[in-house]
């Protein structure tokens, strides 16, 4: 039975309570259930143990530069200098075309699909087992949240490698009825968005064929690449049938010009995607080019906005916008456009920009000085040119190249921010009121690379894939990729497709059987 306390009870102790802190302002006024704020959850680099300077790997060997010159690559979140990196000429490529022809008549192309499929399998499970690896040194490189590097960069990567293994002793079933050799070198030019992902859409599919290569890193974003040399190392795949070449443009332009490449792949912007297609005229070289994008992504009144406006952010705001079919046009019906544009701006306020190596960031560093030199001269256009500027309230660090993410309403078809690719986190919002509309405005580009749709109804869905002049359309998705799918684009977007039995074509000879 309880008692009542005497007057002689000792009183309970008050807790002693820490104050709580107050909220951080937002544009809105003070956070609420739209904004979190989580304590700094960095990833160690402690995994990476860089050189201090790197050479080219050519022929199983680091070979050092012909110029002897090297360069700085730095991270753009920190302005830190990560390693020297050799520069490369022309007769740095012409040695590594050299050791991809002898690799190639001497070794890789007598053996069996199933052989070449081993070391392909081999590859892929040890980017598996160095994806920690990987992950952190593609972030620091490249300035990209380690969340999107760890879950989305490096499983792609060895996917790829996963995917081609199994065509490698298949060719003949993947173009039945045909015979199919491969071609020989193939020439690989890859930009610095998705260093490591791009390497292996490119050396996957070449490997399985049966072809040689010889490779070109971006120059701001060379090291995941010249990590991967560890991995053809420890595969034990043979000398000179992967060679990588490090520089600018100048050894970028020598890799598309030698005379003995039978194979040309590049990934970059339209106007050297336009060089290159000069530059291999009148030769008998394959070609496959994956350039730039404006991608329209459509939302109609009948979409779930919520799932749209997650994909919306995802479509522009994932790699700080550097990507090429990222969609940078929204395109919104009339009738839901006041509730669309109130959902991305709260969902916008809860974006965490910040430290690449920290967990919790969203948004990540601006890859380079010149790239966000380039994105400040552009939305500076579409301010003078009349669109109205959102950004969220959120702080940049100090250091580092940082660009906050940005959404520009009273857009017209005829701004420079709906018609030029930007290549950063900016969004150009536009409104349609039919669907006859929506496809016009959407193909109002020159670029045809890729487009979103966002409806409850399947048959919309159909009939906008039809006319959306698009190599690929998501569907209440955007930004998915799987290594089965084909990916590529028409106009400016280039010719050719990575990606899937269509990405094996590019580095075979077809013949009739």
């Amino acid at each position: 039975m309880a008692t009542k306390p005497t007057s002689s009870s000792t009183p309970a102790k008050k807790a002693t309570q820490t104050p709580r802190q107050a909220p951080p302002k937002t544009r809105t006024g003070v956070a609420g259930p739209n904004r979190w704020d989580y304590a700094p959850a960095p990833e160690s680099t402690s995994i990476v143990q860089l050189r201090d300077r790197y050479d080219h790997f050519i022929g199983g060997e680091w070979v050092k530069p012909a110029s002897k010159k090297y360069f700085t690559t730095v991270s753009p979140s920190t302005l830190k200098p990560l390693a020297e990196v050799a520069e490369g000429t022309a007769k740095d490529v012409d040695k590594a075309v050299r050791a991809a022809r002898a690799a190639f008549e001497n070794d890789w192309s007598k053996r069996s699909g199933a052989e070449r499929g081993r070391f392909l399998f081999r590859i892929a499970r040890i980017l598996q087992e160095r994806a920690r690896e990987f992950a952190v040194l593609e972030s620091m490189d490249g300035g990209k949240p380690i969340k999107e590097s760890r879950d989305v960069d490096v499983p792609l990567a060895a996917a790829h490698f996963f995917y081609y293994a199994g065509w490698a002793d298949k060719l003949e079933y993947a173009f039945p009825g045909q015979k199919v050799r491969p071609l020989g070198v193939a020439g690989q030019v890859i930009p610095w968005n998705f260093p490591l992902m791009m390497l292996a859409w490119k050396v996957a599919p070449a490997l399985a064929a049966g072809n040689t290569v010889v490779l070109k890193p971006a120059e701001t974003t060379p090291l995941t690449a010249l990590l991967f040399c560890e991995v053809l190392e420890q595969a034990g795949l043979p000398a000179g049938v992967v060679n990588i070449v490090t520089g600018d443009g100048v050894a970028g332009a020598a890799v598309v010009s030698h005379p003995d490449v039978d194979k040309v792949a590049f990934t970059g912007s339209t106007a050297v995607g336009k060089q290159i297609a000069r530059a291999v005229a009148g030769t008998d070289k394959k070609v496959t080019l994956e350039l730039g994008g404006k991608a329209a992504n459509i939302v109609f009144d009948d979409a779930p906005l919520d799932q749209a406006v997650e994909g919306i952010v995802n479509g522009i705001y994932f790699n700080q916008g550097h990507v090429c079919c990222a969609g940078s046009r929204l395109f919104v019906q009339e009738s839901a456009y006041d509730a669309v544009i109130a959902k991305l701006k709260r969902r916008m306020e809860t974006l965490r920009i910040g430290d690449p190596l920290d967990k919790n960031t969203d948004v990540g560093a601006i890859n380079s000085k010149a790239q966000l030199e380039r994105i400040t001269a552009l939305v500076g256009a579409g301010v003078e040119e009349g669109a109205e500027i959102w950004q969220p309230s959120c702080e940049l660090p100090k250091k580092g190249y940082y660009f906050r993410p940005t959404v520009f309403t009273g857009v017209s078809q005829s701004h420079r921010i709906a018609q030029e690719e930007i290549f950063g986190p900016v969004l150009s919002v536009l409104t349609f009121r039919t669907p006859a509309e929506a496809i016009e405005k959407a193909n109002n580009t020159p670029y045809g690379l890729s487009a979103g749709v966002w409806t409850e109804k399947g048959s919309r869905i159909l009939s906008m894939v039809s006319k959306l002049k698009a190599g690929v359309v998501w569907a209440n998705t955007f930004n998915r990729f799987d290594p089965t799918s084909p990916f590529g684009g028409f106009q400016e977007s280039g010719y050719g497709r990575e990606g899937g039995l269509q990405g094996l074509a590019p580095y075979l000879h077809v013949e009739k059987g």
